[in-house]
């Protein structure tokens, strides 16, 4: 059910808005609206903002983020997007773009694919430098999209179309934020968070060093920074960063969800600013993305789908919303902010870097280590998900044959240089044949006025987060709190730990690919970075990874017909619903359906909750919607026939009167051609 609607803060009077009023009192100049204008002209920046849908493969697709061979997807529960802003400094022309994506991660295949297409339509407009990509890290969406071996396994293989889903909508979100660029103003503002976080790895987080533990007494990362952006005098988006696992949602969910993030990006666009997806006009766009949040789970109790409450569903409502009500109130008292805009990104062999003392623990020189996935990542964090269950021995698969493959033994001076990992897979030497994992990492830093953004392309402990941040701020002499890790920005390479938090080798220390000395490697390039944006000098980017996109393959069959029930046609109602329905009540129906693969349906919907308004059918919700479900079965594979379930939860303060559901979707015959078809319920009151 959505949150009621709550009071919008009271808008600031710019600077510039203040100068005209007082001059008109003096001079008895213009009228409000030149003085608006006089204001937006006067603004240092363009800001622009855009949303577009992500979603892609909703049925018989692998999930990614548990890495579970049994969650595969069989609807939607609300649809994932991306959220775009470009901000541009007029005084020197320079602009950055900034993303955040309702996904697990973002691989490299996706930074490859985005940025090819966006110089397609801009050119040198936007690039790698200028480009930062991020995701939520919600474990409830298709998967399939990387180009390394390790992170499709369990999707078996490669998913064309939910990559292009991915791609495209990323790329439209970037062009519509593009398109949307007014003069505008920023404000940043900071505030905490406790209620919302729990550290699933203490045992790990105890053996850092007074110093870190003292910056998180609860250890947790309460903090929360939100950047506002405003057009003119109209609020245009928010930005609210915050640390916790978008794992509120467990591996027994088949239905995509953006998850706790993904709820609070809804609430405050859809219910308090009345933002309707489909009728894609510009809108208010809220982001909730994530920073070092490697160690911090929304599982309060510690145990998936369990704190504050024991329903997932309602885990990821009330997580979310405690998201929400931060922002907002810290959205609300944010101050103006200035500054420039700018951004460097080098590529890292992350294998292969000797890291000088001043950045060890113990003053010497030490060095990363080809990637090496440990026997403690196969138990999972215990309390948000297990993980990897398809490299148990005897587990039946299509991929058998490659999970034997990687079965290989790890030579002694590999062990020697991972330890104390107790080594299972040496995915950077099997990389040498075939990608497994990745070797060469996108390292980023962006300047956002008085913000700066540490893109870190993999998940970060807080501790580990914390140093990087010190690290940075320090070389660019800045406040701690004017710097964040962005985590799961641009690549993704599982874990990094502190090197204390390493020799515990839990979960975390286990999925550090490259060895006790990640973390300082990190920090040492991170410098290199902040010392050229600091200094306005050129950067040497380093070899760019090859494009892997022509190596991919995938063992998911696709759709080889689709067949109604007998009797039927597509569209036709299988369950009808009832006469009427109370406010609080569900109504349920069922359609004869075609394969949800046939058409992916981005930037529409597969159904429709409509309200009878003057004679003329209005449709409400659709299924991007926290109130409406879409479930896809398949009644017999033989025929190809299948069914769609869509449930409606009849919100308490939903309108009375007459509505219908109705059911979008394609149909494939054996020859291969797909035709769209639509089905409706009879009408039905709702009292």
């Amino acid at each position: 059910m959505p949150p009621p609607a709550a009071r919008r803060p009271q808008r600031r009077l710019p600077v510039a808005v203040l100068a005209v009023v007082l001059a008109a009192v003096t001079l008895g100049a213009p009228s409000p609206a030149s003085a608006s204008a006089t204001a937006a002209d006067d603004a240092d920046y363009l800001v622009g903002r855009g949303i577009s849908d992500v979603t892609g493969e909703a049925a018989e697709t692998g999930m990614m983020g548990y890495s579970s061979f049994d969650q595969k997807t069989s609807g939607i529960h609300q649809r994932q997007r991306s959220r775009a802003f470009v901000v541009v400094d007029r005084s020197s022309g320079k602009r950055v773009v900034y993303v955040n994506a309702d996904l697990a991660m973002i691989f490299q295949s996706v930074q490859q694919g985005v940025i090819a297409r966006l110089k397609e339509r801009y050119g040198d407009l936007y690039g790698e430098e200028n480009v930062l990509l991020s995701a939520t890290h919600t474990h409830s969406g298709p998967g399939g999209y990387s180009h390394h071996v390790a992170y499709n396994l369990s999707v078996l293989g490669f998913q064309k179309e939910t990559y292009r889903a991915i791609v495209d909508g990323i790329t439209d979100s970037v062009a519509k934020a593009h398109e949307d660029l007014k003069p505008g103003t920023m404000s940043l503002g900071t505030g905490t968070l406790t209620n919302a976080s729990v550290n699933r790895s203490r045992e790990a987080f105890d053996r850092n060093p007074a110093a870190d533990r003292a910056a998180f007494p609860d250890a947790i990362d309460p903090a929360m920074t939100v950047l506002r952006f405003e057009q003119g005098d109209r609020d245009a988006g928010a930005i609210s960063w915050f640390a916790t696992h978008n794992t509120s949602i467990t591996n027994k969910n088949t239905l995509i969800s953006p998850d706790n993030k993904g709820y609070a990006s809804y609430a405050w666009e859809h219910d308090h600013e009345g933002v309707r997806y489909l009728d894609d006009a510009p809108g208010f766009v809220a982001a909730f993305p994530n920073t070092n949040a490697g160690d911090m789970s929304p599982n309060l109790n510690l145990k998936p789908g369990s704190g504050p409450t024991e329903d997932e569903f309602e885990n990821t409502r009330v997580i979310g919303e405690r998201q929400l009500d931060k922002a907002r109130e810290i959205y609300a008292a944010a101050r103006p902010v200035s500054g420039g805009v700018d951004s460097r990104l080098a590529y890292v062999d992350m294998e292969n870097v000797t890291v000088r003392p001043e950045y060890t623990p113990d003053g010497k020189e030490h060095r990363t280590c080809p990637a090496v996935v440990g026997a403690s990542t196969l138990a999972g964090s215990v309390e948000d998900g297990p993980a990897i269950p398809g490299f148990e021995k005897g587990t039946r698969t299509p991929v058998a044959s490659i999970i034997d493959a990687l079965r290989v033994d790890t030579p002694s001076w590999l062990a020697t240089c991972q330890y104390p990992k107790a080594s299972l897979i040496p995915t950077g030497l099997l990389s040498n044949v075939h990608p497994v994992t990745p070797k060469r990492l996108p390292l980023q830093i962006m300047r956002i006025g008085e913000l700066h953004l540490v893109a870190a392309p993999g998940e970060f402990t807080i501790a580990s987060g914390l140093r990087v941040r010190r690290t940075v701020a320090e070389r660019l002499g800045v406040p701690l709190d004017r710097v964040l890790l962005q985590g799961y920005a641009n690549a993704y390479s599982q874990y990094v730990t502190t090197p204390e938090e390493y020799d515990t080798q839990n979960y975390e220390g286990g999925s550090t690919l490259y060895g006790r000395y990640t973390l300082p490697a990190y920090q040492q390039e991170y410098a290199r970075i902040a010392d050229s944006l600091r200094e306005g000098t050129p950067l040497e980017r380093g070899a760019t990874p090859p494009d892997e996109s022509g190596r991919q393959f995938t063992f998911q069959t696709g759709v080889v017909y689709d067949h109604p029930p007998a009797g039927k046609a597509f569209g036709g109602v299988l369950k009808a619903p009832e006469a009427s329905y109370a406010r609080g009540a569900t109504a349920t129906v069922e359609f004869a359906t075609g394969h949800p693969k046939n058409n992916v349906r981005r930037g529409s919907t597969f159904l429709e909750v409509q309200r009878l308004e003057n004679g003329t059918w209005q449709r409400v919700l659709d299924d991007g919607d926290w109130e409406t479900t879409y479930r896809w079965t398949r009644l017999n594979g033989l025929t190809g026939t299948s069914k769609a379930t869509v449930t409606w939860d009849i919100a308490a303060d939903t309108a009375p009167g007459t509505y219908r559901i109705v059911h979008h979707g394609d149909a494939r015959s054996l020859l291969g051609k797909i035709t769209p078809f639509t089905g409706a319920t009879r009408a039905f009151t709702v009292n």
